[in-house]
Parts: structure tokens; C-alpha cells; sequence
């Protein structure tokens, strides 16, 4: 065999190689989420919970125009995320006393339980600096290079808890 006809056999066989490996990737490679637990009733309690706090969260809106130099409409726009805030460290105490019952449930959901209580912390320090005048935006925690909401959103979704995901209320 020739240098040439060695070469392109080579090629063929990489061609083929390259085929099969995207043959297996769409047809034949498993498609489960790493975030997907497999206690879809704790998702579903869960997602209760999180309506709950969802519509506890919408009674406190407050859609009057403000001054962002206002010291007052600061004050009261720093109340309003305070208890808003609060709403998900209680929709988090009560989640957390009724852990998922499959292995993969009770390794990951206490970890996006305590991403989200970061985000939260974060929520109480923007709550911190509306109090003292800044009217800076939400400096959330980053992770793995996106904002941790995405983090705790991308989680939610994928455990079909769409109530769950991080509250985009102080967002301005």
C-alpha cells in the first residue's frame, strides 16, 4: 500500500468513527438531567410550597413610581424586599422538612437548598444597601460562572417546580 491509499484510509476510518459517535449522541445516549432527581412527589410538594411564597410575594408589590434619590421610597422599597425576602427562607424551612426520598434527591436537593439560602443572603445584603441610600442593582454570588438564580432556576425547572425557581423581583 501506498503512503497515499494508507492516508486515506485513515481518513475513512476517522470519517466513520466520527459518524458512530454522533449516531450514538442523538439515538442511543441517555438523556437524564445530572439535576433531575427521581422523587417526582417531593418535586410536586415542593412546588406547592413554592406557590405559596410566590403569591405571598405578589400581595407585597408595590407598582407606585419612585425616586430613586428618595431616602423614604428607598426605605419602603427596602421593606417590601425584606419581607419578600422572607417569604423564601420560610418557603425553605418548610421544604427542607420533607426531604426526597431517593438517594439522588437527598444528595442534591440539600446543595440547591443552600445555594439558595446564598441567594438570599445576597437579597439581604442589597436589602442593606437600599437602607442606607444606594440604589445599586442585586449583586448576586456568582457559580460556575452564572448567577447563582440561574443556578437555583435551572434546578427548579428541571424538577418540573416552576414556583421554585429564584424570584426575579429585584431585578430593576
Amino acid at each position: 500500500m501506498t503512503k497515499k491509499r494508507l492516508g486515506q484510509l485513515f481518513l475513512g476510518v476517522v470519517c466513520i468513527a466520527i459518524a458512530l459517535m454522533w449516531v450514538y449522541a442523538f439515538i442511543y445516549a441517555p438523556r437524564e438531567s445530572a439535576n433531575k432527581i427521581n422523587d417526582s412527589s417531593w418535586g410536586q410538594r415542593a412546588n406547592i410550597v413554592c406557590e405559596a411564597a410566590r403569591s405571598k410575594r405578589t400581595a407585597l408589590q408595590d407598582l407606585r413610581k419612585i425616586s430613586i434619590t428618595d431616602p423614604k421610597a428607598m426605605i419602603i422599597r427596602a421593606d417590601i424586599a425584606e419581607k419578600a425576602t422572607a417569604t423564601l427562607t420560610e418557603m425553605l424551612d418548610e421544604i427542607e422538612k420533607s426531604p426526597p426520598t431517593d438517594a439522588k434527591g437527598r444528595e442534591l436537593v440539600p446543595l440547591w437548598i443552600a445555594d439558595y439560602r446564598v441567594y438570599i443572603s445576597d437579597r439581604l445584603k442589597y436589602v442593606s444597601e437600599l437602607r442606607t441610600g444606594q440604589t445599586k442593582r442585586l449583586n448576586e454570588t456568582i457559580v460556575e460562572g452564572v448567577p447563582i438564580s440561574e443556578k437555583i432556576s435551572k434546578f427548579a425547572r428541571e424538577n418540573r417546580m416552576k414556583s421554585c425557581q429564584a424570584p426575579y423581583d429585584l431585578v430593576s
